[in-house]
């Protein structure tokens, strides 16, 4: 074999390396997790802050590497061709064509691109200060292709599309929705917890106070003309350290009084209750719209520095209340003190079905136990058979909707008490009452 033959032969195989380059630089730089690179970015790595900057012009980036792999599979193929002419004569055009695929997908796309898939971050961290030159010595060629393909697709209407904070909120919804398999069996509880954490936190600008808020049937209140001696009673026998004052109806609320002021008035009076003023020391109320978002209302609590407000519908009449320990109860579950009751909502049953409190909310059920009952139309699971039925049904009476049999247990007048739920037939989520 004479010297030049060997010399293509080793061109060849270098330009096979250089093709394998650049198709495992491609694959590693979209498939690297952008969160892990801007995080290393963060701590002060600067072959992340490259992949990021790389990242930033992906135009840029994708021409570079798709002319640069192009060059070389060519220029690859011509030699190869030149090659086996010198050896097998005009046979040499099929047998380089047969060859050069084999070698080519084989050792310069499906093997780089299979180990760029399983070591994405690590490769591309690698790759990136090498295609940094890349990119700008191949400057000028991409900037006149990607300009012509620009125009080719603004003359067939195909421009690019612009992309926005919901695709970035629905990127991340799938990433939280990957996290419910990252975990060993024995701490898939753990997982999951996190996980519904983290989709409501997404969630707080979707859901309004409306469909956290304690119902104003709910509402513990104290009528502000009883004696004074008898609100700090009542003050001290509830189990909440904020309660409504209400004057000639229980839905007209005058004030709010902390139990905290309480304590310090009396401990000033010395004990002296009938001496007591009670007006000294309440709060105006805080009256906000039930369609504020939890994300609103957590904000307005932070810059207001308060934690309790009342919700009230378009025509001013009360609602319900609502407090910070409501919204981050809907972040975190639920958070139980000393001073909390239980409240018996949902009692699973051995045959799997629910039996439910008709004022358990729809979002509670949602979260504990992973169902898709839709909350447009109804927040508790009472109000959303009604809106379902579209009358008020019978003790007894069996429903099927959204793949769940609702049984009608108790009502009481026309309101929906208890029922019993049998979620559709899948493998249980293995979380407890």
């Amino acid at each position: 074999m004479s010297i030049d033959l060997l010399i293509t032969g080793l061109a060849i195989l270098l330009l096979l390396l250089l093709s394998g380059f650049f198709s495992g630089s491609e694959t590693a730089l979209t498939a690297a997790s952008r969160a892990k690179m801007h995080q290393q970015a963060q701590d002060g790595d600067a072959r992340a802050k490259r992949v990021n900057r790389l990242r930033e012009n992906k135009e840029r980036l994708i021409g570079a590497i798709l002319l640069g792999n192009n060059l070389v599979n060519i220029l690859a193929s011509a030699l190869a061709t030149s090659f086996l002419l010198g050896l097998v004569g005009e046979a040499a055009v099929p047998i380089a064509t047969i060859v050069m695929t084999l070698l080519v997908l084989i050792f310069s796309e499906v093997l780089p691109k299979t180990y760029a898939i399983y070591n994405a971050e690590r490769m591309a961290l690698a790759v990136a200060p090498v295609l940094r030159w890349v990119v700008v010595v191949l400057a000028p060629v991409t900037q006149a292709i990607n300009a012509i393909v620009g125009l080719v697709l603004r003359i067939l209407g195909a421009g690019s599309a612009k992309v926005s904070v919901t695709d970035y909120v629905d990127e991340l919804r799938g990433a939280i929705e990957l996290h419910r398999t990252a975990g060993d069996a024995e701490d898939q509880e753990e997982v999951d917890h996190e996980r519904r954490m983290l989709k409501s936190i997404l969630d707080l600008g979707d859901v309004e106070v409306s469909e956290i808020m304690v119902h104003r049937r709910n509402v513990v209140a104290i009528d502000a003309d009883l004696p004074a001696s008898e609100i700090v009673r009542a003050v001290m026998e509830s189990r909440y350290t904020r309660m409504p004052l209400w004057r000639d109806d229980p839905d007209n609320v005058i004030a709010v009084l902390h139990a905290k002021d309480v304590l310090r008035a009396v401990q000033d009076g010395r004990g002296d209750l009938d001496q007591l003023v009670i007006s000294d020391i309440t709060i105006d109320p805080w009256f906000i719209p039930d369609t504020t978002s939890l994300l609103d209302q957590l904000q307005a609590f932070r810059q207001r520095r308060e934690h309790f407000a009342l919700v009230v519908d378009e025509y001013g009449s009360l609602q319900g209340v609502v407090t910070l320990e409501d919204i981050l109860e809907e972040i975190v579950g639920d958070i139980s003190d000393e001073h909390d009751l239980p409240v018996p909502g949902v009692r699973r049953q051995p045959d799997g079905s629910y039996v439910v409190d008709g004022t358990v909310t729809i979002r509670d059920l949602n979260r504990r136990f992973e169902w898709r009952l839709p909350d447009e139309e109804a927040s508790t699971i009472a109000g959303l058979v009604l809106h379902e039925a579209q009358r008020i049904p019978d003790v007894g009476q069996v429903f099927t909707f959204h793949g769940f049999t609702f049984e009608i247990l108790q009502r009481h007048r026309n309101r929906i008490a208890r029922l019993k739920i049998e979620p559709p037939s899948r493998p249980e989520s293995g979380e407890g009452d």
